[in-house]
């Protein structure tokens, strides 16, 4: 949405602020990722209509769905308040809507567009450092997100307050790889933090894998290669270009 740091660059992979998994997920496994047949991202007209399709008014158990997973994890600091009964009851309802995603989802333009990072069953991941529980004591997370562009452009921004009243951000860009027809791939290039007036680039590249497994013109969700599942909830709905 498939993997922050000191400033420096010895211990940046814990830093970077990867709001697509990454392998240090301590989420329990999956079966792994297919082999990396990299292809050209190919977007299709039909798949979307399929989409569009589900998520439409007439078809109520995707969006009854969508709305229900979105109201338990909206307010929730991506997962942080949820008690574990409240986690499983999500995984539930991700689970079920598997089975309205579409065919070939990463061929859907429906990727593309803004996304608040708004869920992960291990909440402290997308952000490193920061959402830890040292870091949570001197950096309040003010809004993550990711901008997919066309054709293959990965944008991640994490905002955040130090000590309460020095505004920051850390945001990587990457590009993005179709593995296969569910599976994505970026890789993202070093980070570059700005905090206050200070702005710098450390670390070197990363890599993250993530499969998507339900998207609309609301929400996508996502889960990577070591099993955490990601909620993202688009941030201008009414702003779809028709495809």
């Amino acid at each position: 949405m498939a993997s922050f740091s000191a400033l420096t660059t010895n211990i940046s992979l814990h830093f970077v602020p990867n709001l697509l998994p990454v392998y240090s997920f301590t989420s329990a496994p999956t079966k792994n990722p297919p082999p990396q047949q990299h292809h050209k991202l190919r977007i299709r007209r039909t798949p979307c209509a399929s989409a569009l399709a589900v998520a439409s008014p007439g078809v109520s158990k995707p969006d009854l769905l969508v709305n229900s997973l979105l109201s338990k994890v909206l307010e929730s600091d991506r997962g942080l308040f949820l008690s574990r009964e409240e986690h499983k009851k999500v995984a539930e309802m991700a689970h079920e809507l598997e089975i309205f995603c579409v065919d070939q989802p990463v061929n859907c333009p429906l990727i593309f567009g803004e996304w608040d990072v708004v869920y992960c069953s291990n909440p402290t991941s997308p952000g490193g450092f920061y959402r830890s529980t040292i870091g949570r004591l001197f950096f309040k997370t003010k809004e993550m997100i990711q901008v997919l562009e066309a054709p293959d452009i990965v944008r991640n921004k994490v905002g955040f307050s130090l000590l309460g009243f020095i505004d920051g951000e850390v945001s990587l860009k990457g590009k993005l790889k179709v593995v296969d027809e569910k599976w994505i791939e970026v890789v993202f290039t070093p980070p570059n933090v700005k905090i206050g007036g200070l702005e710098l680039k450390y670390g070197g590249e990363s890599e993250v894998k993530l499969q998507i497994l339900y998207i609309d013109e609301k929400m996508r969700l996502g889960r990577g290669s070591r099993g955490s599942l990601f909620v993202f909830h688009r941030r201008h709905p009414s702003g779809l270009i028709n495809q």
